[in-house]
């Protein structure tokens, strides 16, 4: 069974117009992102077909958006339609009762959910975790972070590569430029820093005159003189260094944002005019590209930022 267009067309034009979606195993797979966009449209029509679906020529002219729920099929698209309205209904304010609780459920910021535990506190030998029980809400907070992350990166390792994951590292967070001259582009950068919830800025410069020029240029900021003086915030520091270039014993970004999403402690960023600079700072380096790109430095550092930690909004 084909579900003929022109009779199709017809039902579609005794509605009010709208965004069209057609579940099927041919679409796109569904996720948190779709179901947000779809949540966001005034109005929404589903086309559900049956059996063999629809005809193509109808899809091509007149369906938004082709969405498939897994790799299976189904006898018709209304289970799926159902379950993408349930999905966007949790968004609408008021439908779920504590408005908190949406943006803590699994794949909103594209992690999994924290494991939950209610009443009693002990069954069948199983005991609730004891900072459950505590009523420090901060170590509680903290406890639901990890859990999180470890949960995410044992059984959806895949699902990093999208997720926004600064609620899930440190609160503590900083960057640092080492810079080797005045012509570097950090318009901007105070904006930047601020949308990601990162600390003060920190600039390394190792000349001398370059440091009280800088002290002019930036009040606000904390001018050092070497990479030594960096470190000394405490003894938990993962430091990452950014390149434009795959550098020797460099590493992928993904695999910058697994090792930030494992630490639990500080974690500060280190960017710099000329990737050699970075090489007597210990820690770890992430690069961008995977050959030589010449970007202004407030660009590289933009990028970086975007992929590993991905805000919201």
């Amino acid at each position: 069974m084909v579900f003929a267009a022109p009779q199709l067309k017809d039902a579609l034009a005794s509605l009010k117009p709208g965004f069209v979606v057609y579940p099927s195993p041919q679409g796109v797979l569904i996720n948190q992102e779709i179901i947000e966009s779809l949540a966001q449209q005034e109005h929404v029509i589903f086309i559900c077909g049956h059996y063999e679906g629809i005809d193509e020529r109808f899809t091509e002219k007149y369906v938004d958006l082709e969405v498939s729920i897994g790799d299976c099929v189904l006898t018709g698209g209304e289970i799926p339609a159902m379950l993408m309205v349930d999905a966007m209904s949790r968004l609408v304010p008021g439908v779920v009762g504590k408005g908190k609780a949406v943006v803590e459920d699994s794949f909103y910021r594209g992690m999994l959910d924290n494991p939950n535990y209610t009443r009693p506190a002990e069954w069948e030998g199983l005991e609730v975790p004891e900072v459950l029980l505590s009523g420090n809400e901060k170590e509680i907070s903290r406890w639901r972070r990890r859990e999180a992350v470890k949960r995410t990166l044992t059984r959806r390792p895949d699902l990093i590569s999208r997720a926004s994951v600064r609620e899930y590292l440190s609160e503590k967070i900083n960057a640092a430029l080492l810079l080797e001259d005045d012509s570097a582009d950090i318009s901007g950068l105070t904006e930047m820093f601020s949308a990601y919830r990162l600390g003060r800025l920190q600039v390394i410069a190792r000349d001398k005159e370059l440091r009280e020029n800088f002290k002019r240029r930036f009040p606000g900021a904390k001018i050092l003189g070497s990479f030594k003086k960096l470190l000394e915030t405490g003894s938990n520091v993962l430091a990452v260094k950014i390149s434009c270039g795959a550098v020797k014993n460099s590493l992928h970004m993904l695999e910058i944002k697994r090792r930030c999403l494992e630490h639990d402690g500080e974690i500060i960023f280190v960017f710099a005019q000329n990737d050699s600079g970075l090489e007597e700072l210990g820690g770890i380096t992430g690069y961008l590209y995977d050959s030589e790109v010449n970007i202004p430095l407030n660009l590289k550092i933009g990028i970086a930022l975007d992929r590993l930690l991905g805000v919201r909004s």
